[in-house]
């Protein structure tokens, strides 16, 4: 009998099951179930409560900051690979500590690398993420990575706003490829925030390359952590004439007082996806989900169709 591909089932580790609600509705199938058992000291065990074997799976799972949820991922990848799926596909919204991406200093780690290793050693097979803080980090896997881009989501909304002078801006001299490509994609001008760092977190100066007298200023970055760049951003920019600035990450991380320093800055809007789950609503957040974008990519990457056009700015 000729061997028929059984429908692809779809989990979630608990820190996503918000997004994985949304994913598994739009692609059409009923989130599997699994449950969780932790014991008083805090370790944890999640086990499938339904049959895997021979399928292909996919667990979904960001792993923002805390050492729980990329151990929950991983323990995830471990059980099915010990329950016989095929195909163990880690779909990671946002890929934690991406940031640790080379050796900028002697005896440091490069844990972006470390982290790809312990997700093949634990048997994913395959893993799809979305806006990579550095693109090199999908050489650090073997097996296929499916690098999404945020763009297909967000450039539809900043034309939707009909801005006039439109220039789009990067915080950061790293940001500028990503900058760029909006740019490019908008028919719009590019200017660069030039950032000293006094430590992590910490900015001593910042210099703007470029003029933005009377333009509508988008600034665009994969991640917004303490907001502290982004808002000190949007007040230079406004000092030196800009008429609004708004900010486009797809990662919202905002840590410490990020929410705060949001509500106290220049910034018209910042406009991020749900990758992660908001610790707290904001009247300047605008959220947009990228469930659409990885139930469609799943899908086809389930049924062997091309994904390709998800890679293009």
């Amino acid at each position: 009998m000729p061997y028929e591909m059984p429908e692809a089932k779809i989990f979630a580790c608990s820190q996503s099951t918000y997004l994985a609600e949304k994913i598994a509705k739009t692609y059409g199938v009923k989130l599997g179930n699994v449950i969780t058992s932790t014991y008083s000291d805090g370790e944890f065990q999640p086990s499938y409560e339904e049959s895997i074997r021979g399928t292909r799976i996919f667990i979904i799972g960001s792993t923002h900051p805390g050492p729980k949820h990329l151990m929950e991922m991983l323990l995830m990848i471990d059980a099915a690979k010990r329950a016989s799926a095929r195909h163990i596909t880690a779909v990671m919204p946002y890929f934690g500590w991406a940031r640790q991406d080379r050796k900028d200093k002697p005896r440091v780690p490069i844990a972006a690398k470390l982290v790809a290793k312990m997700l093949e050693a634990a048997g994913a097979t395959r893993i799809i993420t979305m806006d990579l803080h550095a693109d090199q980090i999908q050489g650090f896997f073997e097996k296929p990575v499916d690098h999404l881009f945020a763009s297909t989501i967000f450039l539809p909304y900043l034309r939707s706003l009909n801005l006039d002078n439109l220039t789009i801006a990067s915080p950061d001299m790293g940001g500028s490829k990503r900058a760029y490509a909006y740019s490019k994609a908008l028919k719009s001008d590019v200017v660069i925030c030039y950032k000293q760092r006094a430590k992590a977190n910490v900015i001593s100066h910042m210099e703007l390359i470029g003029d933005v007298t009377g333009k509508n200023v988008v600034l665009v970055d994969d991640m917004v952590d303490t907001a502290g760049t982004l808002t000190k951003a949007a007040d230079l920019m406004m000092e030196r004439g800009a008429l609004s600035v708004r900010a486009i990450c797809t990662h919202p991380i905002l840590s410490g007082n990020a929410y705060e320093k949001l509500e106290n800055s220049k910034l018209e809007e910042l406009i991020v996806t749900d990758s992660i789950p908001l610790k707290q609503e904001s009247k300047k957040l605008r959220v947009l989900s990228c469930s659409d974008l990885f139930a469609e990519v799943m899908y086809n990457v389930h049924h062997n169709k091309s994904i390709s056009n998800k890679f293009v700015m």
